[in-house]
């Protein structure tokens, strides 16, 4: 990768999103932080700047069409290429997980919809945008969970479990068809960690939660590609 990579994180205004900018700031990579909310995408940004980082923010709905085209812009424009893309934004569409309606028979089919919109189809809508960006070399790391695991599905939450499991297909697909360049495309669970999706008695911390994703954005060229990640080490899909 050249000498100062460039790497892109959506949803990265807080949690595993802003933690991945901050461990990979600090390795000495330029970050384009994204996040739907501008106003505080923008300040968290600054304070990552504030601390010596190299950090700049750019709104980012990934479900908006018009919203994806002017980042791509923005990175042709002002950046001319990417290293890395994190897709890490991502919702919680299902009701409470204990409550009897986050049964599959109660799904509301909107609610799965969302879920495929921001989880699977806006990480979709990026690799097409930006791998293009990587010129044959770079790394694509897409935050995946356990609870898309066939191997290990269970009831509950399907709006969110299908979402994964597609976004899974998208990292298979993906790392398929650039066998033979040097762009790498992984999933990567972060395990349970204390986000406010995760909640207060996730075991992880933030930061440990990230350390996986930035392990897969910063693969050696030998590393893998088109796997399923937790901690940096394999697990069925």
């Amino acid at each position: 990768m050249p000498e100062q990579p460039i790497a892109l994180v959506t949803g990265a205004y807080r949690g595993l999103g802003l933690e991945t900018c901050r461990q990979l700031a600090v390795r000495g990579y330029r970050i384009i932080l994204t996040a739907r909310r501008a106003d505080e995408g923008e300040a968290i940004a600054g304070g990552l700047t504030a601390r010596g980082l190299d950090v700049r923010f750019h709104p980012l709905d990934v479900t908006d069409e018009e919203s994806v085209r002017a980042l791509v812009a923005v990175v042709r424009a002002e950046y001319g290429r990417l290293d890395v893309l994190v897709n890490n934004a991502g919702i919680f569409p299902d009701p409470d997980p204990v409550s009897s309606q986050s049964s599959i028979f109660e799904a509301d089919l909107d609610s799965v919809r969302q879920g495929f919109e921001t989880n699977t189809l806006g990480a979709l809508r990026l690799c097409q945008r930006l791998i293009p960006l990587m010129g044959g070399q770079g790394r694509v790391v897409n935050v995946s969970s356990g609870m898309g695991q066939l191997s290990d599905m269970n009831g509950c939450c399907p709006a969110y479990r299908l979402s994964k499991v597609a976004l899974n297909a998208v990292t298979r697909i993906f790392a398929d068809e650039l066998r033979g360049t040097g762009v790498k495309v992984n999933s990567v669970c972060p395990g349970w960690v204390r986000t406010d999706m995760g909640g207060a008695e996730a075991p992880l911390s933030i930061a440990d939660g990230a350390r996986g994703i930035v392990w897969a954005a910063t693969l050696p060229d030998d590393g893998p590609s088109g796997g399923f990640f937790r901690h940096g080490e394999p697990i069925p899909w």
